[in-house]
């Protein structure tokens, strides 16, 4: 009988401690385990991390450490590290955060509206892992440019402004050929065959659509512009064209911060290839990122005689439109005398 009872309170004792440390176990993995207010908050872990790397990125979102790294071992979580963006949310268990932490999520990057290559990759880098260094040589990569009918004048025409989806992590050569895809895809049978109808290659397209980019920020617009510049291609015209002249002085100083609202005459000498006061036809590479609908506008411009523009004094924001240099001169006279009146020097 005796022996029965002891039996009895070991077995109670062993359940009763197998139950605490049952509900132990319980609350170490699946209660909350976060310090933040926010919903949700990302974290970043870098290429090449190890556990030791990540429990420092998660501290400052982590409740209880020991929580958190007694359910990593227990779900072998050390060994398989996975780098890029990661999102944790309030209240989230430890449990839920390991689970959470080999679920890569993608990023949504964009770049439009940039002047050169070196700001178009420095414009990525801010969004995803890769430096704009890194960014930069593989973009100019030799074999890449020639295998792609690029070179270093030109290849900002890979980039098609938009919205894509990448994972934070992925390598500078992976994004290259997303964007080198993504510009092929862009360039479907129908646009080849009207870049074609205007005895221009795509690259050309591109470098005249920039040009209209500068030109005019009104979408309407751009087909007119870009009439005006195909006009003056087709007659064998300097295309005389305002933004390039900005671009060369850009280019020369090394300087693409400052900012130039008035072209000066003395301007108009400047040695570049890119200045298309002094030199023929197109400039060897665009001189801005354009955007589809400057892209469009060239392969789809409008039809007309004008083959001169000036901005309108009147209708800000557009342009005035003339056949003849002296109905041009007109509309430019006017612009100059407002230009005057508002003191703008540069």
């Amino acid at each position: 009988m005796k022996l029965r009872k002891i039996i009895g309170i070991f077995t109670l004792v062993v359940v009763t401690a197998g139950s605490i440390y049952g509900y132990m176990l319980y609350k170490g993995i699946y209660s909350a385990n976060t310090k933040f207010n926010e919903d949700r908050v990302a974290v970043f872990i870098p290429t090449g991390s190890d556990f030791a790397a990540v429990q420092k990125i998660v501290s400052p979102y982590i409740q209880d450490m020991d929580r958190f790294n007694s359910t990593a071992e227990k779900k072998s979580y050390p060994e398989y590290v996975k780098a890029g963006k990661f999102i944790l949310k309030k209240d989230m268990n430890s449990n839920d955060i390991i689970n959470s932490l080999r679920q890569p999520v993608p990023v949504n990057i964009s770049f439009n509206n940039q002047e050169t290559l070196q700001r178009a990759v420095g414009r990525i880098a801010q969004q995803i892992e890769p430096d704009s260094l890194t960014l930069l040589k593989a973009f100019t990569d030799k074999k890449f440019l020639e295998e792609n009918g690029f070179n270093e004048d030109n290849v900002l025409s890979i980039f098609i402004p938009n919205t894509y989806e990448f994972f934070w992590n992925t390598s500078a050569t992976k994004v290259r050929e997303k964007m080198a895809k993504e510009y092929r895809k862009f360039w479907t049978p129908e646009r080849l065959a009207k870049a074609e109808a205007l005895n221009l290659t795509p690259l050309q397209v591109s470098a005249l659509a920039s040009i209209v980019h500068k030109e005019t920020v009104k979408t309407d617009e751009r087909p007119r512009v870009a009439g005006v510049y195909l006009n003056r291609l087709q007659k064998g015209m300097k295309l005389e064209a305002d933004p390039t002249v900005i671009y060369a002085i850009k280019k020369q100083s090394g300087d693409f911060d400052q900012v130039i609202k008035r072209v000066l005459y003395k301007d108009l000498v400047i040695d570049s290839p890119y200045n298309t006061y002094k030199y023929e036809g197109l400039p060897p590479g665009p001189i801005a990122m354009p955007d589809i609908t400057a892209l469009d506008a060239v392969l789809n411009p409008e039809k007309h005689n004008y083959i001169y523009f000036c901005a309108s004094v009147t209708n800000f924001g557009y342009h005035e439109f003339a056949v003849t240099a002296a109905q041009h001169e007109v509309n430019r006279q006017k612009y100059v005398a407002w230009v005057e009146k508002m003191g703008i020097k540069r």
